[in-house]
């Protein structure tokens, strides 16, 4: 065994070496043919640079002994010099020499009656032609490609990009070409289609991708860098395919996607060369353009290339070319508002409202979710003003032609109704013609008045409303220039009331039940039609947003008062029927836009007829809504109730509405345990106010109360300098008197928190309140004591200014809020002024104003700027406007803007924001203040609390409301609830009252006399003096009553017999007997009513 073993393992190792050796020897056999290999690419390689160098060397003497100028150099040498150039070219290291060899070649061109000499013969060899047409192809690709790569703002890439397009525009045209002048001309044809060949061939390779880009980098810039020259060669370039192809969809759709995308094309084409638009206009380029993208497959597809940016270029440059092109403009208007309308919606799918993750800033559209050109952004004021001529006056001209077509003649009828503010004795007639406004479309002007009635599905209806989905779409895709092309939409005055006759006159009826149908029907005829109301409404609306009152009211611009009032009745059935029919709660894209837009057009009008009135009284009003259906709906939480309430609050009735609002504060008070029941009691907060510091303490004890505790029940505690209780009969009214005292304190103007507006004298905040220390804590607590007050409802006679109620209601938010109408609310004299600066006639300039103003800051001259910078830059023809708006804004709103935050903030702590947007600023200072309404005596009778056996068969009551009835005027019935007293306590001591402020008190005297004396809250000698409201507070501090009357007075209206000593009727009746005498002998007739009163309770 070991034997065989041996021997197996010996085999084994002889086999394994000779495997081994064969491995060796292939290895090396390998290492050899690689090493051959390596030998002969390096050969390869260091004799190709050896040739390359060769030829180089070779190039380099050719082009310089030609450029000696000893002599001209045969076409043929060149074509030959030009194969070896060819054949080694590399971009990089052959710039130069390709250079020199384009040089040559044009040279070669130029040469007067030397065929040989010419580059261009050689494509009449037989045995050359083919070699020749592939070398040219070369050498102009190897042009496109250096092209691509230049910058023509560079000076020296300048020069190298005309050289490049002269060899391009050279050899794609034979029109220079001097071989076939005279006998030459025979072989014209035959020269055209080696120029085709060769086109053919560049555009294959990408020749419009290239011209596309040399035009990007030389125009998509504030200023073009392209010359005169090469901007004419690149466009005469793109052309000559297009042509040759007698305008093929092919090459059209090159061209619009390649050339016509360029950022402002036209514009630079119009300012450096206009002849190009010549040919252009030659060729009926722009009705070509037109026609192919009408097909909406290939409009789709152009879009698709260009992706938003460059299809909002392309829509620019078409524009453009349409304002130059009436004739065509007019011939092709169904088409050229169908490819804008494509293209807009297009470009639109990709607007976002906000900004994301997804989304990038662009300029002109906002935030767009498709990539953006960032390098475009510099020819975006180009492509704006381009864009701009499609809301100019001319292009409205002739796609309004139509509607502005129409003569607005005044109705004999309408001419004799008053323009200022209609009263009631004249709002019957106003009713009726409403009545027609909405049954036959009837309106102020013969216009308005259908004559049969348009078919919806007419040519010219049709026509209109797709000129309108048009504008509305530039406005929904356009977003950062909206205001740009709403402008421009209402530059002519006559358009939109005429667009409002046009729409009155649509259907069999017209006017309201027409688009409450389209609302139903989801066809495109419907859609188109509410686009043509969407887009009336968002131009009327900015149009009465940047009108002054004077333009409104006096030069009633574009629409009359009477048509304001017709149309404000239109919009206001409209949106009660969209919300009430349940349309809004489920409404969508275009639904929803719609909404908003007639909404915001009447909450405009209606805001403008809450500051001076222009509808007669309850226009605002829906009679076919009952208040009782509504609130039971709110109790149930019906959407559409709320939806009401929220959008046209002004629908129900005022009273309806306050009530609603006591109903919320119930509920509240409810909800936080605020309320006693039977079960539980609300929690108390006690504070301890000294007389003389009512401001400072009760400042510093209710400053730090919690919302909730604010909100609830508050007793106040009256203490004298000595720190002795004040005695008194209290239903609430220590508080509330409290309250009354602080309120005016804080809105005495001499104290510098708030100031009165000149002529009213209504209050707003005082701008220079800051020199008070802790001045914004003081207008927090300003705003939580003006928020209680109108919590507990509590009127208190505080007249503020509407701008600033304006404020408090949070309108000055709104995007149809202008500071401009407010103005007159705080300074009328300083609103003329502003509103003579913009019907200044002559340079502007020339009165010496910046964008700033100067004010006298007690005793010191201080400039605030109302831009960054602006006390630098003049107020001109072009910015006065804005100047306008800024001063406005800047006195109503920046001046004051810490302070009326502060209140604010602290009157929201109290008043929840969305219970008092159902007011207006005139039903806001109702709210606060009371009705203006005569004193209901009957209301005041039948909630009139009786205290200590008092009743209202008690014969002294019924004397009381005999003498306020029978001998009180109503403005001495409205000082009664209305008197201040100054008579200190110890004036009081000797009538028995102690300090009680009491609300109202006949005394009966202990005994059997039983003689009543007069006593009212502080005290009983002067309240007989009801005429001096500087002297007396009596009952409720306001004169004007509770707006749901007596029976929401907190506290409420009482009287109360007090039972005195007998010690004490010597001095009652001294005052009782003795009053009369000392006001005869002061000879005041102002107080003899009350000398009835007195003698009525003495005698009994």
């Amino acid at each position: 065994m070991n034997m065989f073993s041996t021997s197996q393992s010996s085999k084994a190792q002889f086999l394994d070496k000779a495997r081994q050796a064969r491995e060796e020897r292939r290895e090396l056999k390998e290492r050899e043919r690689a090493a051959v290999l390596v030998q002969a690419l390096v050969r390869r390689f260091l004799c190709r640079c050896r040739l390359q160098r060769e030829i180089r060397r070779e190039v380099e003497d050719f082009f310089g002994t030609n450029e000696s100028g000893s002599s001209k150099r045969s076409a043929l040498s060149v074509f030959r010099i030009t194969r070896k150039l060819l054949f080694v070219f590399n971009p990089k290291e052959d710039r130069e020499r390709f250079e020199k060899l384009c040089r040559c070649i044009l040279n070669s061109m130029d040469a007067e009656n030397e065929p040989k000499v010419w580059y261009v013969s050689l494509a009449l060899s037989k045995d050359l032609t083919l070699l020749w047409i592939k070398q040219i192809k070369d050498i102009l690709w190897f042009c496109c490609e250096f092209l691509k790569q230049l910058k023509p703002d560079i000076l020296q890439d300048s020069r190298l990009v005309s050289l490049h397009l002269t060899m391009l525009v050279t050899f794609t045209d034979t029109s220079t070409w001097k071989i076939l002048r005279g006998k030459g001309e025979t072989l014209r044809p035959a020269m055209n289609h080696i120029c085709a060949n060769i086109m053919g061939h560049l555009n294959q390779k990408g020749f419009y991708s290239v011209l596309q880009i040399l035009l990007t980098n030389g125009l998509a810039r504030s200023r073009p860098s392209l010359s005169k020259g090469s901007l004419t060669a690149v466009f005469s370039l793109a052309l000559r395919p297009v042509v040759a192809a007698q305008f093929s969809d092919n090459l059209l759709r090159s061209f619009l996607i390649h050339i016509m995308s360029v950022p402002a094309i036209m514009t630079h084409l119009a300012t450096l060369t206009p002849e190009r638009l010549v040919v252009i206009e030659s060729h009926e380029l722009f009705r070509k353009f037109i026609l192919f993208l009408s097909r909406e497959a290939q409009c789709r597809d152009v879009c698709v290339c260009l992706e938003g940016s460059h299809t909002l270029c392309l829509l620019g440059n078409l524009v453009f070319l349409g304002s130059l092109n009436d004739k065509v403009l007019e011939e092709e208007t169904a088409h050229f508002v169908g490819v804008l309308i494509h293209m807009l919606s297009y470009c639109q799918k990709y607007v976002s409202q906000k900004k994301s993750n997804l989304t990038h800033w662009h300029p002109v559209l906002g935030w767009f979710s498709q990539t953006v050109d960032y390098g475009l952004n510099e020819s975006m004021p180009l492509l704006t003003k381009q864009l701009q001529h499609l809301w100019g006056v001319h292009m409205i001209r002739i796609l309004f032609c139509d509607v502005l077509s129409k003569k607005l003649l005044e109705n004999q009828e309408v001419a004799q109704l008053p323009s200022q503010p209609i009263s009631p004795q004249n709002s019957l007639p106003m009713k009726n013609l409403f009545k027609r406004a909405f049954q036959k479309s009837a309106s102020v002007r013969n216009i308005l008045k259908p004559v049969g009635g348009k078919r919806v599905d007419s040519a010219e209806v049709q026509k209109v409303c797709s000129i309108c989905v048009l504008y509305q779409t530039t406005l929904t895709t356009l977003t950062q220039i909206r205001l740009q092309i709403l402008t421009g939409l209402t530059y002519l005055d006559d358009l939109l009331p005429k667009l409002w006759a046009f729409i009155c006159e649509l259907g069999p009826q017209g006017g309201l039940k027409l688009f409450l149908e389209c609302l139903n029907n989801d066809t495109e005829e419907s859609k188109r039609l509410l686009a043509m109301l969407m887009l009336f409404c968002d131009c009327s609306r900015h149009l009465i947003t940047i009108l002054d009152d004077i333009e409104v009211y006096e030069e009633q611009i574009s629409f009359k008062l009477e048509e304001l009032v017709t149309i404000s009745s239109f919009l206001n059935s409209f949106v009660f029927k969209m919300i009430w029919d349940g349309i809004v709660e489920n409404a969508r894209g275009e639904t929803l836009e719609l909404f908003h837009s007639v909404h915001g057009w009447l909450m405009v009008l209606y805001e403008r007829d809450c500051r001076r009135r222009f509808a007669p009284e309850d226009h605002w009003l829906r009679k076919d809504l009952k208040p009782s259906v509504l609130f039971q709906e709110l109790d149930k939480d019906k959407k559409r109730a709320q939806l009401l309430l929220q959008y046209i609050p002004h629908v129900i009735p005022h009273k309806n509405r306050v009530l609603l609002f006591r109903n919320m504060v119930t509920k509240e008070k409810e909800k936080l345990g605020l309320v006693e029941t039977s079960s539980a009691s609300p929690h108390v907060t006690h504070i301890t106010i000294r007389r003389s510091r009512m401001l400072e303490d009760g400042y510093e004890q209710l400053r730090q109360l919690s919302q909730n505790a604010m909100k609830g029940v508050i007793r106040v505690k009256f203490v004298n300098d000595l720190g002795v209780d004040e005695a008194g009969i209290d239903q609430d009214g220590v508080f509330k008197e409290f309250l009354e005292e602080i309120i005016k304190k804080v809105f005495d103007p001499a104290l510098n928190l708030f100031k009165t507006t000149s002529g009213d004298e209504r209050l707003y905040p005082s701008p220079t309140s800051y020199i008070h220390e802790n001045y914004l804590q003081l207008f927090e607590f300003v705003g939580k004591m003006l928020g209680k007050a109108v919590y507990e409802g509590i009127v208190v006679d505080v007249p503020f200014a509407s701008f600033f109620l304006s404020q408090l209601l949070g309108h000055h938010h709104s995007v149809f809020y202008s500071s401009v109408d407010e103005l007159p609310s705080l300074d009328s004299e300083f609103y003329k002024n502003l509103t003579s600066i913009k019907r200044y006639d002559g340079d502007i300039s020339d009165l010496g104003l910046t964008l700033s103003y100067d004010e006298d800051v007690m005793g010191q001259l201080v400039c605030h700027e109302l831009v960054p910078g602006g006390k630098t830059i003049p107020v001109t023809n072009e910015n006065k406007i804005s100047y306008i708006h800024l001063m406005a804004h800047f006195r109503m709103h920046t001046q004051i803007k810490s302070q009326t935050a502060a209140l604010i903030s602290g009157f929201r702590s109290i008043i929840k924001p969305e219970w008092i947007r159902m007011f207006s600023a005139p039903e806001l200072q109702r709210l606060i203040s009371g009705d203006n309404a005569e004193i209901d005596l009957e209301d005041l009778k039948k909630h009139t609390v009786y205290y200590g056996g008092f009743h209202g068969s008690h014969r002294v009551i019924i004397w009381l409301w005999d003498i306020l009835g029978n001998d009180f005027s109503p403005e001495e019935r409205a000082m009664f609830l209305k008197v201040n007293t100054v008579l200190s306590t110890c004036d009081l001591g000797w009538l028995g009252l102690g300090s009680s402020p009491v609300s109202w008190a006949l005394s009966t005297l202990r005994g059997s006399v039983k003689m009543p004396c007069v006593c009212y809250r502080q005290a009983a000698l002067t309240a007989a003096v009801f005429r001096c409201p500087s002297l007396f507070q009596f009952v409720t501090s306001c004169s004007r009553p509770p707006l749901l009357g007596f029976a929401y007075l907190k506290p409420p209206f009482s009287i109360r017999c007090v039972e005195v000593s007998d010690d004490q009727v010597g001095p009652c009746l001294l005052v009782s007997y003795t009053l009369p005498a000392r006001l005869l002998q002061a000879s005041c007739p102002a107080q003899l009513p009350l000398l009835c009163l007195t003698r009525r309770l003495f005698k009994a």
